[in-house]
């Protein structure tokens, strides 16, 4: 059979809206060798991670653990484990992430009332609150940050809305997670999950969730234990088993508890990865990161709205991390994009749905959140949109951008900021 050349990945700069460039901490971390899934080190790591991640989400919460998959097993372990046939599902939508929720709560069975927005806007809290009214769902599933439209969905108030109502409150944070603000706890959230490939920083592969004891309760009363591994000291839940037997994160919880019922084989190079992430953002403070989010995403916006053009949706609603730029009319959105990347190695994004050749996508994420990334994506940017002719104002993005980053409340200027990122990365 024919063979291939060793993997060498061009040295590409990520600065679409996700996967993105990993911290180095992490790589190094997903070299180390693989141990036994029950080896105490193992258990010691998972324990580790476990609570790692409740600093992540803000929540004291003990079902806090990893799905093995992406981001989107995440979302569907919640659902397929708290839904139940029949159960209604209220699911607004402000972007291709909210139809992603619907689909797979009508999968899991679900009754769906699902409603939308326009694209670039979020849901008022207001009118979350009279769709439950006037439906009484079992789950409010509520995406935060959507990078399809790059919004920020606010949260905040959402959870006692859900609690006046006895509504179950799940969010995927996936796009949103440490780039900005998320409260497990104080915002009365029941189910949240994420991913690593964004502002955290990691590879796609392995998905944080966390569950309130409501969320866990209501699992619990679907328990199931596989034949084989099931004792006589094991009782089934009263309620309808969960349809997944690998998303059944009851069974998820009882390997990941003290019992280490068998369930799948961990993988232990995500746990290392997913371990890492929390540890470095935590040690660099979450309140930090998201400053240096917010940061680099506000130089991004006036680097290329000084440039001449014009940003996507509802900038007060904005995530810090992700920024939409409409395409300039006359030209091919996508062949510049290839421009980016081949010519420059930047990769940026498009978009989906209505937006698809309509917007560009660009990120300022994790390890990414930087000030010179975003410099040297302005100045190629500018660089090819000059080459196809389009009227930029020619030398305007690289200085607002880098006084729109140093006028920040913490600022540092670009060369400690760098070391400083550095310095992290070595620490």
């Amino acid at each position: 059979m024919d063979m291939f050349e060793r993997l060498s990945p061009a040295p590409r700069l990520l600065m679409g809206p996700g996967p993105i460039n990993a911290y180095p901490r992490v790589l190094q971390a997903m070299s180390n060798q693989l141990i036994g899934q029950f080896d105490p080190q193992m258990t010691d790591y998972m324990n580790q991670t476990m609570a790692l991640y409740r600093g992540i989400f803000q929540t004291n919460n003990e079902a806090t653990v990893l799905i093995d998959g992406t981001a989107r097993a995440g979302i569907e372990a919640v659902l397929v484990s708290l839904i139940e046939p029949g159960d209604k599902v209220l699911v607004p939508i402000f972007g291709r992430f909210g139809h992603l929720l619907k689909e797979i709560a009508e999968r899991a069975g679900a009754q769906v009332i699902a409603f939308e927005v326009p694209w670039g806007t979020v849901v008022p809290e207001s009118t979350i609150e009279s769709a439950i009214k006037t439906h009484r769902p079992k789950l409010l599933a509520l995406v935060q940050g959507d990078t399809s439209t790059t919004m920020l969905q606010p949260l905040a108030e959402v959870g006692e809305i859900c609690h006046r109502h006895g509504v179950l409150f799940y969010s995927d944070v996936t796009a949103s997670i440490v780039g900005n603000e998320l409260k497990s706890d104080e915002w009365g959230l029941d189910a949240v999950s994420a991913g690593l490939q964004k502002c955290l920083g990691g590879p796609s592969g392995s998905a944080p969730i966390t569950l309130s004891e409501k969320a866990v309760s209501l699992i619990r009363s679907r328990k199931h234990i596989e034949e084989g591994i099931r004792t006589d000291d094991h009782i089934s839940g009263s309620n309808s088993r969960i349809a997944s037997n690998y998303f059944d994160i009851g069974m998820v919880l009882d390997y990941w508890g003290s019992e280490r019922l068998n369930h799948h084989t961990e993988a232990s190079s995500m746990l290392y990865a997913a371990r890492e992430c929390a540890q470095l953002n935590l040690q660099e403070g979450l309140s930090k990161v998201i400053e240096r989010h917010q940061r680099a995403g506000a130089a991004m916006s006036a680097g290329l709205t000084s440039m001449g053009l014009t940003l996507f949706g509802d900038q007060s609603h904005k995530m810090n991390n992700v920024v939409g730029v409409v395409i300039p009319s006359g030209i091919d959105g996508e062949a510049l994009r290839v421009a980016m990347l081949t010519q420059f190695n930047i990769e940026i994004g498009t978009s989906f749905g209505p937006l698809h050749g309509k917007i560009w996508r660009i990120g300022t994420m994790g390890y990414n959140a930087r000030l010179d990334t975003v410099l040297t994506t302005l100045v190629a940017l500018e660089a090819l949109l000059t080459q196809a002719g389009v009227p930029v104002n020619q030398g305007a993005a690289y200085p607002s951008a880098l006084a729109e980053f140093s006028c920040s409340r913490h600022a540092v200027d670009g060369v400690n900021h760098t070391s400083q990122a550095t310095a992290t990365e070595e620490g």
